[in-house]
């Protein structure tokens, strides 16, 4: 394999991480769902070993030929699912919350964004790689014209995400994506500036027009708020104070759960949280249990696999000399940071839970399959970087 090796071996790492956090984690939601002992961990066996086989696959592959078909396959098809999935019966499409996210055949549930993710990270690539360039000279109103395009395409996606699967928390790694990929691309920070002051307020206008998520902030804020207004006055702390009218047990009983590992953890399988207290902790909550098992020093090895793996896959970006390979492999690190770091801000209650999992480490099939579609796909690049290196 001509690929890079330590990105496949680290990527391996992180996933055979995930099947033990499978087992040890979900004891509690076996007994939930009356299922076996090893019913999760046969499952995110299945999906280790189906995910490593498609960055082995993809990796093996010409990029010259390949990259752009697989890239473009994803957008198109995984677009397409999206748009048909709200009129699709409930047969195939699984509803929950009144939101459909997940098309279910042959026992197995699929969400199609997160396959999309990876597709939309290569169009903008591609794109930005043959219409942007330079700023100097060109003007702020120039850059918004030829940022229209994307921005229509970005929006019909926040519409389909957004509002119809009610998943802001893609949007907003979706959108973090974007604006870093534009500054990589050539765009001006005082354009970058003016797009995320404009994505701020919209995504403010989401929260504000639906109430699961206004009562997801106030939950969020009636936790944090003891710690941030003691900073402030208090005739201006009693005005932004909350009452507690919702009781944010699930960010509480992780930050509990986090503390109660120490620094080496309680021990595998010895956990308490994950009986009941934190609702199916080896899916959006993976951090707070594997942090109470296996201690800060877990938490700690877990970070810097997954920031070896960032620095494996910025180094590609760095020497590629193909504007499009430099763009996908930054955008697709950008996707797996930004990924982390909303699961991780979550749990520990900077911010509101977004549902997002952590790539390669949360049980599921779905972000599993789609983090290796792209990272496949950055090691496919990663042949086109070693050649040009010969050349």
């Amino acid at each position: 394999m001509n690929a890079d090796r330590k990105l496949f071996t680290l990527v391996a790492i992180l996933i055979g991480s995930s099947v033990i956090l499978s087992y040890t984690l979900a004891s509690y939601t076996t007994l939930l769902f009356n299922v076996g002992e090893f019913h999760f961990v046969i499952k995110q066996c299945l999906f280790a070993s189906l995910g490593l086989s498609i960055v082995f696959l993809l990796s093996r592959l010409h990029p010259e030929k390949w990259l752009k078909r697989v890239g473009f396959s994803l957008f198109f098809i995984s677009s397409a699912l999206m748009i048909a999935m709200p009129f699709l019966p409930e047969s195939i499409v699984s509803a929950v919350g009144g939101a459909k996210r997940w098309i279910k055949y042959g026992g197995v549930s699929l969400a199609p964004v997160e396959f999309f993710k990876v597709g939309f990270v290569y169009f903008l690539a591609w794109s930005f790689s043959r219409k942007l360039g330079h700023h100097d000279g060109m003007g702020l109103l120039n850059e918004f014209k030829r940022f229209i395009p994307y921005s229509v395409i970005f929006i019909v996606a926040v519409f389909i995400i957004a509002f119809l699967q009610k998943d802001l928390g893609q949007v907003v790694v979706l959108g973090l994506t974007l604006l870093s990929m534009l500054i990589f691309a050539g765009s001006s920070f005082r354009f970058f500036l003016t797009i995320l002051s404009g994505i701020f307020m919209v995504i403010i206008l989401f929260i504000m027009t639906a109430e699961h998520r206004i009562l997801r902030i106030k939950s969020w804020w009636a936790l944090a708020q003891n710690s941030v207004l003691e900073m402030f006055p208090d005739f201006l702390a009693d005005k932004l104070r909350v009452p507690v009218e919702v009781e944010p047990y699930q960010i509480g009983h992780s930050l509990n759960a986090i503390h109660n590992g120490g620094l080496f953890g309680v021990g595998i399988g010895n956990g308490t949280f994950k009986l009941g207290f934190l609702s199916e902790v080896h899916t959006d909550f993976v951090l707070a249990g594997l942090a109470e098992e296996f201690g800060l020093v877990g938490v700690f090895f877990v970070v810097g696999i997954f920031l070896w793996i960032l620095q494996r896959i910025f180094k590609i970006a760095n020497r590629a000399q193909n504007q499009c390979v430099h763009l996908f492999s930054i955008g697709i690190g950008l996707i797996l940071s930004f990924s982390f770091l909303v699961n991780a801000y979550g749990i520990s209650g900077i911010t509101p839970i977004k549902g997002i999992s952590v790539p390669f480490l949360s049980y599921g099939g779905s972000a599993m399959l789609g983090a290796a579609f792209g990272v496949g796909m950055v090691l496919m690049a990663s042949n086109s970087v070693k050649m040009e290196k010969k050349l």
